[in-house]
């Protein structure tokens, strides 16, 4: 009776209502990031022919790493309203999953904000920039869309090496500049000290710094007060014929590439005829919108502004950063677009199975498309299958890049060894005619040619620029001696910090120059760099010999001073890299046919004595013989593997602690 109660209290409580003010919702909350995505969709069109150029401000936030770019941004974007004030608004503009993980900007993102200042309603243009000098390219091209910078540099750390850079950008761009100090509150913060060094350094006057907190909020209002009144509205019409530039680009699976432009003339609205500069393609304008940092339709993008565009473009390749659109049959002048980026470090991508080489060429397209820097070649190895030869800004750029491959697209690479570019000026007139110029480039040292048939060898250098606390010179000094550097400069920008000025040869600095640096000044020291050109150098091409094999993805152009040292350190590494075999493998490094480094990988071996407890000495030379020979049979026909990982491994300078 009692289970028979029990039971009809249940089916009575089933059958009941659900309370009207404690709905059940059985779908899954969906992530911050898509909500937020989404959430612009439902919202009114805003009208943006209230705001006239003259009451558009368009500009950058530029800084060294870690300085408070992002922190800086996120409270103006509070301040204006854009974004609600939570705890929760750490680096809102970062969208990337690495940027995130890593606490760094890699993309430049734009946001448009609305302020009022003294009665009148501005449209303020932001974009949240890079601070590493492997992104100095996102920088450039940000600046163009912009008419002022805010330059940020931080009162403890003080002006670095890539706040040095990035100010000469700016400067060059003919653009206007407000020196921010940030991180006021913390303990060690000395903005006085700060301000000298911009004064003596920028020749920027003392009283035109706004000391600020962008973590605590302190003084930001200020910062958007000064953007009003320094930065000059942008130099547009109207009336003129429809200009846009692209300057960045993304796809997207169902509405296809999302192109953000930069209005210089004219208005754009949905329905449009418009047509590409570079393509020739015609399109129609299905959507135009701006960034909030979320996307919010409009009804027009006028002369000044900046926003995003939908065109019904499929193809990555039709949306081309520095591109010029027009309406149709109203053909403008282009735009003079971007100076195309300088790869410095190149590197060989291959599919770990071949069966995903579609896949992987798929992915690489629409990330190339978002990070225009990058430039892609068809290649192929005898290990490792078809696959691409990358170049990249850096090291990390390289890093950042196969991460996004990991994370956005599911795709799992192999990278080889990072080389940089080389070029050899032919005297072989077979060679000149085969390659139809006196002088070529080397991204690949299976291209390499003989010593014979070259007059030069030149080698890429870049001008490096190191801030460094002075009591760290003695250590730095010898580090770069021994990277081959030429000393150009040395000024103290004040009584602690030292500026040197150094002619480094691109190969010497490309793995791991950045961490010995930081390693010998304690962190403190900073690092950045500009192309010099090429120089005249005494080069040779080392292979690696595994049981007199070459291992083509091993090979590497060096300087002839640093053959020896070099090779015996790769075959040490390789040693420690490949795992032992049931046969002896020889490591070589050889330079032609010389071998200038061995190291031997002794086979695993059987006791086969074990058994002679007694008896002749000729009865346990018979067996060792034996063995001998049948060691030196195996090592003939045997394969020796080497572990995909090791690739990157063999080649740091440094042994892993």
């Amino acid at each position: 009776m009692a289970l028979a109660g029990r039971t009809a209290k249940w089916w009575a409580r089933l059958r009941s209502p659900c309370p009207a003010a404690a709905p059940i919702c059985l779908l899954p909350r969906l992530p911050a990031a898509c909500e937020r995505q989404y959430s612009s969709r439902g919202k009114e069109k805003v009208d943006m022919s209230t705001y006239a150029v003259e009451s558009i401000r368009n500009f950058s936030i530029i800084a060294h790493v870690d300085h408070g770019k992002s922190t800086l941004a996120d409270r103006l974007l509070e301040i204006t309203g854009t974004i609600s004030k939570t705890d929760r608004n750490k680096q809102v503009l970062d969208k990337l999953q690495v940027e995130r993980e890593r606490g760094i900007t890699v993309k430049a993102q734009s946001a448009s904000l609305f302020y009022n200042h003294h009665g009148v309603n501005y449209l303020l243009n932001l974009i949240d920039t890079p601070g590493h000098v492997d992104f100095s390219y996102e920088v450039s091209r940000s600046l163009s869309a912009c008419q002022g910078v805010i330059l940020v540099v931080d009162a403890n750390e003080g002006i670095q090496a890539q706040t040095v850079a990035n100010f000469y950008l700016a400067f060059e761009a003919q653009l206007a500049i407000i020196p921010v100090i940030n991180k006021i509150d913390l303990k060690n913060a000395d903005p006085e000290r700060v301000e000298k060094q911009i004064e003596k350094l920028f020749d920027i006057p003392v009283d035109e710094c706004i000391r600020i907190s962008a973590k605590q909020g302190t003084n930001v209002e200020k910062v958007l007060q000064k953007v009003i009144e320094k930065i000059p509205p942008p130099q547009c019409n109207t009336a003129d014929p429809l200009k846009a530039l692209v300057f960045d680009s993304t796809f997207d699976h169902y509405r296809g590439v999302i192109a953000n432009i930069a209005l210089f003339g004219g208005e754009i609205q949905k329905g449009h005829k418009i047509v590409s500069a570079h393509t020739k393609k015609r399109y129609e304008v299905n959507e135009v919108g701006i960034l909030t940092p979320d996307e919010q339709q409009t009804h027009k993008l006028y002369a000044g502004q900046v926003g995003y565009l939908i065109a019904g473009m499929k193809e990555v390749t039709e949306a081309q950063i520095g591109d010029t659109l027009f309406l149709y049959k109203q053909p403008v002048e282009p735009l003079p677009g971007f100076k195309s980026a300088k790869p410095m470090v190149f590197a060989g991508m291959y599919p770990v199975d071949q069966t995903e080489y579609n896949n992987l060429k798929s992915a690489l397209e629409r990330l190339t498309l978002n990070d225009s820097s990058v430039t892609v070649h068809r290649d192929s190895s005898l290990a490792l299958g078809a696959g691409w030869r990358l170049g990249f800004l850096g090291l990390l750029h390289m890093e950042v890049f196969n991460q996004r491959l990991e994370q956005e697209y599911n795709m799992s690479v192999i990278l080889t060894a990072p080389t940089v570019p080389y070029k050899a000026v032919l005297s072989s007139a077979k060679l000149i005619k085969e390659y139809g110029k006196e002088e070529i480039t080397i991204i690949n040292p299976a291209q390499f040619p003989d010593k014979l048939s070259v007059s030069e060898y030149l080698e890429p250098t870049v001008l490096g620029t190191i801030v460094t606390p002075h009591e760290y010179i003695r250590k730095i000094i010898p580090l770069c001696q021994d990277r081959r550097a030429v000393q150009k400069d040395m000024l103290y920008i004040d009584e602690h910090r030292v500026m040197l000025k150094y002619l480094f040869p691109l190969n010497e600095i490309v793995v791991d120059f950045y961490d010995a640096l930081k390693s010998l000044s304690s962190g403190y020291a900073s690092f950045d760099y500009e192309d010099a050109g090429y120089q005249a150098a005494d080069l040779i091409k080392m292979d690696i010999l595994l049981n007199g094999n070459p291992v083509e993805e091993l090979a590497t152009i060096i300087h002839n001073d640093k053959a020896y040292a070099t090779g015996k350190f790769l075959c040490e590494r390789l040693k420690d890299a490949i795992p032992r075999q049931l046969f002896e493998i020889a490591i070589q490094a050889a330079v032609g046919k010389k071998v200038i480094a061995r190291e031997t990988l002794k086979a695993y071996r059987k006791n086969v004595v074990a058994k002679c407890y007694g008896g002749d000495i000729t009865r346990r030379m018979k067996l060792l013989k034996r063995q001998a020979e049948g060691k030196k049979l195996m090592r003939k026909i045997g394969n020796v593997e080497v572990p995909r990982d090791a690739f990157i491994r063999v080649l740091k300078r440094q042994a892993d602690k």
